[in-house]
């Protein structure tokens, strides 16, 4: 995810992605009773070499390296500080009890100069929940309550030495990796803890209007960590481990056409699409061509995908994913009407197979009320519009979901919504949004009525 502020998500079109609605966010650690000596040990326990690795270790060693020789007239470096409040409230039909999470996440680094192209980065995240914690953030035990998925601790962020050069850059390190409009490959910004990614990137721009991008990925340090539970969780770990690659060209032919083609080779390994599945059964390779513009003053997005199984994969996949969208601004309003498929699949076997998008931003997409982490077994298909426009110095979204099968066409359930956030007057660096999620189920379709509710304060340096 770049550090940034906005903190509200609607899908994807040429004026407003869902990437630049990712939020990240830094800032100073709240003790509670014995908080600060359990944060110490948290730190201390994500800052082991057996947990950094070697890429990990060496951009350490450059980071530093550049932070002392770099020299003040080529460029000056910053010290990174954000926090973000946040109140979370989550109601669901079923046993679960209602859900009402206050948590603060800070965040505290460090960014070089530059030197001969060379810098490092180096960011310490800690989240913390405030008061009683009448919630499920998938490790204090809590089962009983609605989930917040915001386990509290102490770990770095990102850690990373960055090379750049005469047509590209490269990374190594931890770091953010956000792909287009992360719908396969992002950083779930809206967490307060982020998901980062242990590897190496490069971007090479062979002309200014052509950008290719290669990432290496060894370990995925998800939002549920940084520690896991005392038994792993089969579908939820805080660090994926595995080999993937990421090879993703685009190409800018002018305001009427960006193309952009890709393909992901994801080897989860100890991870599994759903708690009952064998482990590895979320690697796949997915193929695709994203093709987006400005026509007659209508914006489009249209996008076509192909999953299948990586060799590690127990279970055979064949699956597709579609995208269509259309934009246009009226009477100081931008108005998107879309359809997004994430198909069945026609793997042979039981179990589910349908496209799934493990290191998606997820929260950008299908709603808010994110009931559809994973897609169900029978696909899913989102037809959706949205609408925005500034009012009062700030910026109001509203957005509706119709949700069915893609087999069988069978109605999942509709979704409402609606997002306020701005700047606070007089109070620079601090930004304020409310927002709320409505999920309405239908009968028979495996889900439940779901309201969210979301108060968010927060400020950057």
């Amino acid at each position: 995810m770049h550090s940034q502020s906005t903190t509200i998500f609607l899908p994807p079109s040429i004026t407003g992605s869902r990437k630049d609605h990712e939020s990240s966010a830094h800032g100073a650690p709240v003790a509670a009773s014995g908080a600060s000596r359990r944060a110490s040990l948290a730190l201390r326990s994500s800052l082991r070499p057996h947990r950094l690795r070697l890429p990990l270790l060496t951009a350490l060693l450059l980071t530093a390296a550049a932070a002392v020789a770099a020299p003040a007239d080529e460029s000056e470096g910053r010290i990174i500080l954000d926090a973000r409040y946040r109140f979370e409230h989550v109601e669901q039909d079923g046993p679960l009890m209602d859900a009402s999470a206050h948590t603060l996440r800070t965040r505290l680094g460090y960014q070089t100069a530059t030197w001969h192209g060379l810098s490092g980065l180096v960011e310490v995240d800690d989240v913390r929940s405030l008061g009683a914690e009448h919630y499920n953030d998938t490790r204090n035990g809590k089962g009983a309550y609605g989930t917040v998925a915001d386990p509290q601790g102490t770990a770095v962020n990102q850690l990373l030495v960055r090379s750049r050069f005469a047509k590209g850059s490269a990374t190594v390190g931890r770091q953010r990796i956000n792909l287009d409009n992360q719908r396969f490959i992002g950083g779930v910004g809206w967490r307060q803890n982020e998901q980062t990614y242990d590897g190496g990137v490069i971007e090479f721009k062979p002309t200014p209007a052509s950008t290719v991008t290669y990432g290496y990925i060894g370990n995925i340090d998800t939002i549920f960590g940084p520690d896991g539970p005392a038994t792993p969780s089969r579908t939820a770990p805080a660090d994926i481990e595995g080999h993937s690659h990421l090879l993703n060209a685009k190409y800018v032919v002018g305001t009427s056409l960006t193309a952009t083609a890709y393909h992901y080779r994801l080897g989860l390994d100890n991870v599994a699409v759903t708690a009952a599945a064998p482990l590895g059964t979320l690697s796949s390779k997915t193929t695709g061509l994203r093709l987006l513009g400005v026509l007659g003053g209508t914006t489009y997005v249209v996008e076509h995908a192909w999953q299948s199984s990586l060799a590690d994969n127990p279970w055979d996949l064949d699956s597709r994913y579609r995208l269509i969208e259309a934009g246009r601004t009226w009477a100081g309003t931008q108005f998107t009407l879309g359809q997004e498929v994430l198909g069945s699949g026609k793997g042979a076997g039981v179990g589910n197979r349908a496209f799934q998008t493990p290191l998606a931003t997820k929260h950008a997409f299908q709603g808010w009320a994110d009931v559809f982490l994973t897609t169900p077994a029978d696909g899913l298909r989102d037809a959706y519009l949205l609408a925005s426009r500034p009012v009062a110095g700030g910026k109001l979204q509203v957005a509706y979901h119709d949700f069915r099968s893609d087999r069988g066409d069978r109605r999942f359930g509709t979704e409402w919504n609606a997002a306020y956030s701005r700047a606070i007057p007089a109070a620079k660096g601090w930004l304020a949004t409310l927002k709320y999620a409505a999920y309405n189920s239908a009968h028979a379709s495996g889900t439940v009525d779901t309201d969210k509710l979301w108060v968010q304060v927060q400020y950057t340096r």
